[in-house]
């Protein structure tokens, strides 16, 4: 299937914008540029914002039923196009098809549980002093969002945030990655084809400071939503304070997973070693600091070692790949860097460590041993197919080593003692603790982090509070 060039999507017609612009896309298993994307400038952006209010004015005035209706046909087409959908998600992301194609099955989820809850925006009637009155609490649509989606995951962060969007009666303006543009086109082609009216999705991309300085201070857009690093997060989240705009910030993690001494090692090694390459390890829940009890740690070592050199790694439309390329050749800098300096800090590399080949971003799946506590893979999330593994005598000091970083987003932990369990439960401080198992972010749980992983869900019925304003209503019967 041939990649496409990619459009801005503005009040119900896909567009170049209007002075023409476009930036290039590259294969990162290759290098090779496959195609363009259009980059907005202000004037597109005066256009899709002006299309989002005239569409929040349309949607919101539509019943639940029917708005649920037409995000379930969306879901439909999703499914219906994921193989299609997985060859060009591969092409300008390097995951692997078996990846690509799962992304675009769970979008289909995710958008039919949340045009369900479309039905379960509830206010409710509360008892009143005076029998002559009727008190309510009411449920409203914020308004128009502005959504801010990366490029690691481009159709499941974006699904999210239009979903929640949609099912309250919001319209949205996502802006999505340059890097990644055609599955987040093909996600909203799909909600276009299932009868989203014109000015209810919005699709822009181009210079990402410029796009979110205008969108988030503009009076027309009431709610946002980001995706991305802890520090970029911050930005948005003070200039968004700015302007009392509400916020959803799913921002940077750097999960433990806690291997206590009554671990099952086969299970633990299958669970978190299958999520650690995951995309290559570019997830913002990966498994990254390994905090493994003193008596099982050599075969727990050696067997993540086989794990990881069992791995097949190389182009995600090979039949077999397990996993791709990184992004970027940012990526590949990244992962150097961070293994020089485990090494400077006494680190061991028990396997991978290095770039495959000269072809592509590709980088060995990659097991630091003996990691201190100093070293920047063990205090910089290291966004890459690194995992890195340092002992523990008692379970309280890897609570506590789990809980030194500031990041709260995702942990792991493995144990078949329901009183480790329970301490495990009570006191890692993450938004998602999944305990031997590997992750499970289903649309019906909460996803998201405390501290400064961000605040806010993007699953859940939690996640439509921060789209929803809640009103209290009074009326004399007169």
């Amino acid at each position: 299937m041939s990649y496409p060039n990619t459009q801005l999507f503005i009040d119900g017609q896909w567009q170049d914008a209007a002075d023409g612009r476009s930036l290039a896309v590259f294969n990162p298993s290759t290098g090779q540029e496959i195609g363009r994307v259009a980059h907005a400038g202000i004037a597109d952006l005066d256009r899709a914002l002006a299309a989002a209010q005239n569409g929040f004015e349309t949607w919101r005035a539509m019943p639940a039923f029917e708005r649920s209706k037409i995000m379930r046909r969306a879901a439909a087409l999703m499914r219906e196009r994921a193989a299609d959908i997985a060859v060009l998600l591969t092409q300008e992301q390097g995951k692997p098809l078996a990846e690509a194609k799962a992304e675009t099955l769970s979008a289909g989820d995710i958008i039919e549980w949340f045009a369900e809850e479309a039905f379960r925006v509830y206010g409710r009637l509360v008892p009143p002093r005076n029998l002559a009155v009727t008190q309510m609490v009411r449920k409203d649509p914020v308004g128009p969002v502005a959504a801010f989606t990366p490029w690691n995951f481009p159709i499941n962060q974006a699904v999210r945030k239009i979903s929640a969007a949609l099912a309250t009666g919001c319209s949205i303006i996502v802006k999505a990655p340059e890097e990644t543009p055609a599955g987040p086109a093909a996600l909203v082609q799909a909600f276009v084809d299932a009868g989203v009216p014109p000015g209810v999705v919005g699709l822009v991309y181009g210079n990402p400071a410029e796009i979110s300085g205008y969108l988030i201070p503009h009076p027309i857009i009431r709610k946002i939503t980001f995706t991305g690093s802890t520090p970029v997060g911050k930005q948005l989240a003070a200039l968004a304070g700015q302007h009392m705009k509400r916020v959803t910030m799913e921002l940077g993690g750097h999960a433990p997973v806690i291997v206590a001494e009554d671990a099952d090692i086969a299970l633990a090694v299958k669970s978190a070693g299958g999520a650690k390459f995951r995309n290559a390890g570019q997830v913002c829940i990966s498994p990254t600091r390994f905090l493994v009890h003193e008596s099982i740690r050599s075969d727990f070592v050696a067997a993540l070692v086989k794990y990881a050199q069992g791995v097949k790694v190389g182009d995600g439309r090979v039949a077999g790949t397990q996993m791709g390329p990184l992004a970027n050749p940012r990526r590949i800098t990244a992962m150097a860097e961070i293994t020089q300096d485990a090494l400077k800090h006494g680190a061991t590399v028990a396997t991978g460590g290095a770039r495959i080949g000269d072809v592509g971003n590709y980088w060995a799946p990659t097991i630091l041993t003996d990691v201190p506590v100093g070293a920047r893979v063990f205090n910089d999330e290291p966004f890459g197919p690194v995992a890195a593994v340092q002992g523990f005598q008692r379970l309280e000091d890897a609570i506590a080593e789990a809980n030194r970083l500031p990041y709260g987003l995702a942990g792991y932990a493995f144990t078949s003692s329901l009183k480790n369990a329970h301490l495990l439960t009570s006191g890692v401080e993450v938004g998602m603790l999944w305990i031997n198992q590997p992750a499970a972010p289903w649309p019906e749980m909460p996803f998201g982090g405390i501290k400064d992983s961000g605040y806010g869900s993007e699953g859940g019925p939690e996640a439509l509070e921060a789209y929803l304003n809640t009103r209290a209503v009074s009326i004399m019967n007169v």
